[in-house]
């Protein structure tokens, strides 16, 4: 049954004693308090790993505690004592299992063999290596190659996500998606259009050097809490730092820095926002284009500039036509789409006329949405207006969420055949790569929805889960011939399985990895494009884990033909060869890459963007303007009763892992089956908070979308919008209502209704 919601409006900060108490919580609840709290001491230090959690850069030197409230808790979820051995599956059919929350199903512990779902007993059962090896490569040759897609999760390293494409690439596939594609697609597609990279320009050196910090879209405190170092920096050198966000979130009020005596015991907590804007879901695109029309207005009025005139005839391209289209909007219409009032549209400009040196960063907030590519288009161009990408101090940051997101992507896993030096990979291997467009996930989901699809291969990751479309995904997931998870520990997607399916237990990136030459380091790389090594420290969690590496070298020996410029255990026997492999085909970012990825702080690959030097088809940095202002076109949210629905992650998560039910910053304590509502629209549909509702999808494609018993809370947010928690109201999110360009689920502006439960209609009818 669903537990009640206790609400307590926090107005504490972000780190500080709250964030102490949070860690010890979850050390003594994994059971390895002491252990966990000695090994975290080498977290994100040279020698030591590399987190598991978010991707935020390293500094150099280190901390002395360089890891943050939810990367610690990522690393205690790994340590655990909690081991699921066979007798786990003697004990629990795998149907019953599938009643158990998120929670439940990885706080089981860590898997420690392999194993097969038997059809008979419905249960998982042990099954040797060798022999799950043998059965996935006879149903892998069993198919045509596009009728298996291999997913990547961020987690992987570096080595393993080149071994794994370059499987799927020899097999004869190109369908390889990865998380990027669920949330930073948006910047893959946006960024290399407008200024030739597909990642951000931004170093931590430059936030030292910044006059101004604008966020856009990103919980800094809960979802990349280390960024909060930089900012607290920042602030005490008088940098404004101003959030844009629909939610207020009190995590980016204030900030205790834990490492700090003075500030845990005597002196005040730094406030980290000088000014929120909070625009309506969905209403960045408005508020990035009255930003622009303002600046431009002023420049027309003459007197002391206000653009970067000699930067943009330098270095731009279509600024004339970018002006005139800003020119022509409508305050009237910027107000209504965007949600917020002229006066805090040119308060938020002023600040950017007087600072010299800006950083624009972003997060899902922006880029998951149905206008994704083209806000970004536009952030961009706010920042070119003033010269603020390739200098120090600005530039254009995307705060990536998954740890090796960017990194994986950076060593090919990608569904674009465009993005991989294909002809250097069939040169070094002896092969013909596949040449046609792979899926993402969201293609991927639609052919699994259409029986279309005879296997999915997970490199870590909980796609049944964390893909939008629930209700007509489970049982598509179900009929799938061949369902195979690299993996740490239980999650959805392995309940919900395919009709031969196998969990094959890896070692964490944490534990010692043993191989024929040695223990090895793997390496990673961090959104500001720096690549670590990265060292295993403690004893794997049982005898029979196998490194990435190894199951991926397993299925490929067991799927393709012998291939005599290819030694899959020679490259498990040492992950340097690997990496020579990497610099082989790429020397351009990867030269002498196990050399310089040890040196301290790692290495940075090459951003021509930082440098002005624009890889576009232009050869400069592009200004462009957006077809319209309403970034969600297709589907109304200004209906009378349909609200704007964003989900979001609480506290104590990462994305799909739920470590509790507290959500400490927002005040929601003992359950996530929440909405968070104005107080006004509250009072309209007559809703207290201990109130209980229901939220339709309003979509109109005949797809009945449904999340019921849902608690009213009310929290800052503006009027017509909702916002309720990640992934439990996933099965509201079409798979249609994506970014138009980059295909991210656009899970930030969801269209819906609110049905009080046990009535008929919905609330306020």
């Amino acid at each position: 049954m669903t537990e009640d919601v206790e609400y307590r409006p926090y107005d504490g900060p972000s780190g500080g004693w709250g964030s102490v108490k949070s860690l010890g919580r979850i050390l003594r609840q994994e059971g390895r308090a002491v252990s966990t709290g000695l090994a975290l001491r080498r977290q994100n230090k040279d020698g030591g790993f590399m987190c598991v959690s978010c991707a935020w850069a390293k500094p150099n030197p280190p901390h002395l505690f360089e890891f943050c409230e939810n990367g610690a808790k990522a690393s205690a979820w790994d340590l655990t004592s909690a081991r699921v051995e066979p007798d786990f599956f003697a004990r629990h059919r795998v149907t019953e299992l599938e009643a158990w929350s998120d929670h439940d199903l990885e706080m089981a512990g860590r898997l420690t063999e392999p194993m097969k779902w038997d059809a008979a007993t419905d249960r998982y059962v042990p099954v040797a290596w060798s022999t799950a090896f043998q059965e996935i490569g006879a149903a892998l040759r069993g198919m045509r190659p596009d009728e298996a897609v291999f997913y990547a999760s961020g987690r992987a390293c570096n080595e393993a996500s080149y071994m794994y494409q370059l499987l799927a690439r020899m097999y004869g596939t190109n369908n390889l998606p990865d998380s990027s594609n669920m949330c930073h697609e948006s910047t893959s597609v946006a960024l290399p259009k407008s200024i030739g990279v597909p990642v951000g320009t931004v170093t931590l050196e430059d936030f030292a050097q910044t006059d101004l910090i604008l966020i856009f879209g990103h919980n800094t405190a809960s979802n990349s809490p280390r960024m909060l170092h930089q900012l607290d920096e920042a602030r005490r050198r008088g940098v404004p730092v101003i959030t844009i966000n629909p939610l207020r979130e009190q995590g980016l009020a204030a900030f205790t820095n834990p490492q700090d005596p003075l500030q845990m015991t005597v002196q005040p907590s730094t406030r980290i926002s000088s000014l929120f804007v909070q625009p309506r879901a969905g209403g960045d695109l408005a508020l990035l284009a009255g930003l622009c029309k303002i600046l431009l207005e002023w420049e027309d009025e003459g007197g002391e500039p206000v653009l970067d005139r000699a930067f943009i005839e330098g270095h731009t391209h279509g600024f004339e036509d970018f002006a005139q289209a800003m020119r022509r909007q409508d305050w009237a219409e910027i107000e209504r789409h965007s949600g917020v009032a002229r006066g805090q549209i040119e308060e938020v400009a002023r600040a950017y006329r007087g600072a010299g040196r800006v950083l624009g960063v972003y997060g899902m907030g922006l880029t998951q949405q149905r206008a994704g590519v083209e806000i970004l288009h536009m952030l961009v161009a706010f920042l070119l207006l003033r010269g603020n990408i390739g200098r120090p101090g600005a530039g254009i940051c995307p705060v990536r969420g998954h740890s090796n997101v960017q990194g994986q992507r950076a060593v090919w896993i990608t569904e674009k055949p465009e993005l991989a030096p294909l002809d250097k990979l069939g040169e070094m291997f002896g092969f013909s790569p596949p040449r046609h467009k792979g899926t993402d996930v969201v293609e991927a989901a639609e052919r699994v929805i259409q029986g279309r699809m005879g296997a999915v291969i997970q490199l870590g990751g909980n796609l049944v889960r964390s893909l939008p479309e629930h209700r007509l995904l489970e049982p598509a997931w179900r009929k799938l011939p061949l369902t195979v998870m690299i993996t740490t520990k239980l999650n959805r997607s392995h309940v919900i399985h395919g009709r031969a399916a196998y969990l094959l237990p890896c070692l964490s990136r944490i534990e010692i990895d043993r191989q024929a030459s040695g223990p090895q380091e793997v390496s990673v790389e961090d959104s500001t494009s720096y690549i670590h090594p990265s060292r295993g420290i403690r004893e794997p969690a049982g005898p029979h884990l196998l490194s990435e590496p190894a199951i991926i070298a397993g299925i490929a020996k067991a799927t393709l033909p012998a291939n005599p410029k290819l030694d899959w255990d020679a490259w498990v026997g040492d992950y340097g060869l690997v990496r020579q492999a990497i610099a082989e085909t790429f020397p351009k970012w990867y030269d002498r890459y196990s050399e310089r990825m040890r040196r301290p702080g790692g290495f940075h690959r090459p951003n021509p963007a930082r440098e002005r030097n624009w890889e576009t088809e232009t050869g400069k940095a592009n200004f462009l303007p957006p077809a319209s202002l309403d970034a969600n076109p297709d589907i109304s949210v200004t209906g009378a009763g349909v609200f704007a629905l964003m989900t979001v992650r609480s506290n104590d998560q990462f994305n799909t892992t739920i470590y509790g039910y507290d959500d400490r910053f927002r005040g929601i304590h003992g359950s996530r089956d929440i909405v968070m509502m104005n107080r006004r629209d509250m009072d309209v549909l007559a809703l207290a908070p201990e109130d209980r509702v229901s939220l339709l999808t309003v979509a109109g494609d005949g797809v009945h979308r449904e999340v019921d018993n849902l608690q009213v809370v009310p929290f800052d947010l503006p009027e017509g919008c909702v916002a309720a928690y990640y992934p439990e109201c996933n099965p509201l999110l079409p798979l249609w209502h994506h970014a138009k360009e980059s295909h991210v689920p656009a899970a930030k502006a969801i269209p819906v209704r609110i049905r009080r439960m046990g009535e008929g209609g919905t609330a306020g009818d």
